[in-house]
């Protein structure tokens, strides 16, 4: 924090009381009532801090004329200093919130629904079926030697996290015109949450993976428990991707209609009904840009025990976070326009 202090002659004590004060406060950029001193006359603003500054000294001590050397009273301005862990603090401070949006959004997803949450698992094994027949079985489509049922499902659990994660989140500031405009808090704490809420369908859709798995032979190995560090690494690329197009959308409509489009040509170019190896190698590393290819991968490993790619894996992780940091500044950048427009 940067206290920038202008003093006038005849309130040293003043000053010095005032900068004591305003060091406690959070690294906020305020300008106290700059202009408004500027343009009052000078003994308006002088006088009640010269009363205050001999009030300080004593009751005998004489009060100095009025003249021109008495000025006007100074200009505090406190700055802030940009990237700081003011912003951290301030997300943790709202955490509450955070739990409380994402709870709001896991109840209205299945309102008023027969089958509630058993969505969750039958969208990502009804799309597993349809896969084994039309690309396991008609297309012949491998699958690294592993049943392709659980090969499919391994690319959907993460594919349908990420896809729903993100088109939730991308409208989730619309949704909640009312609270944006009326009360502050973190703007990015909503997309957030929508990406939460998400992990709730993940969890259950994994339950009914751990269900089919021995149904088709495929055992439990100990690389299973790589998946809660996957789980992290895919909400991770989903709020980079949610944060952005969801600052996007309040501006630019169009994001609602592009959205749904762009997400099913990302499917194709993610590894989820084909593997890598399907690729030449000269063109896998186009995969590589896709943060989903190396997550997808990661998943497979865990599920059929095999080494991991750490490569991809690492590619996928420092693309995700390069787009988070990219999605968040993009967000702060455009803000304070969220309450004018939307």
């Amino acid at each position: 924090m940067k206290i920038h202090l202008v003093e006038n002659q005849g309130c040293k004590d003043f000053a010095a009381c005032l900068s004591t004060l305003l060091s406690q406060f959070a690294p906020w950029r305020i300008v106290v009532n700059a202009l408004e001193r500027a343009s009052e006359p000078d003994g308006l603003i002088s006088r009640p801090l010269v009363e205050r500054s001999v009030a300080h000294k004593g009751p005998n001590t004489p009060a100095p004329a009025q003249s021109a050397s008495i000025t006007k009273a100074p200009v505090v301005v406190i700055e802030g200093s940009g990237w700081s862990g003011q912003e951290l603090r301030e997300l943790w401070a709202h955490r509450d919130l955070f739990y409380f949006l994402a709870w709001r959004d896991v109840k209205v997803r299945y309102q008023q629904t027969v089958l509630g949450a058993a969505w969750a698992i039958l969208q990502p094994l009804i799309t597993m079926v349809v896969f084994t027949i039309l690309f396991g079985r008609l297309a012949r489509v491998p699958s690294e030697g592993e049943p392709y049922a659980i090969f499919s499902y391994a690319g959907l659990l993460a594919w349908n996290f990420f896809s729903t994660a993100v088109t939730n989140s991308s409208n989730c500031l619309i949704g909640s015109t009312n609270l944006i405009t009326k009360v502050y808090f973190p703007r990015v704490i909503v997309p957030a949450a929508a990406v939460g809420a998400s992990l709730v369908d993940l969890a259950i859709a994994s339950l009914m993976l751990f269900a089919i798995m021995p149904f088709y032979g495929v055992g439990f190995h100990p690389s299973l428990i790589m998946l809660i560090p996957l789980f992290v690494l895919t909400a991770l690329a989903a709020a980079a991707f949610g944060i952005w197009t969801s600052a996007l959308n309040v501006k630019y409509r169009d994001i609602r209609y592009a959205l749904p489009f762009a997400i099913q040509i990302m499917m194709f170019l993610t590894p989820v009904i084909y593997p890598v190896t399907l690729l030449p190698e000269r063109w896998r590393w186009v995969l590589r840009l896709n943060p989903l290819s190396g997550i997808v991968e990661g998943f497979r490993d865990a599920i059929f025990g095999r080494a991991f790619h750490w490569t991809g894996l690492g590619a996928s992780a420092a693309v995700s976070l390069l787009l988070l940091i990219a999605s968040v500044w993009i967000f702060r950048r455009m803000e304070g326009e969220f309450a004018d427009v939307i």
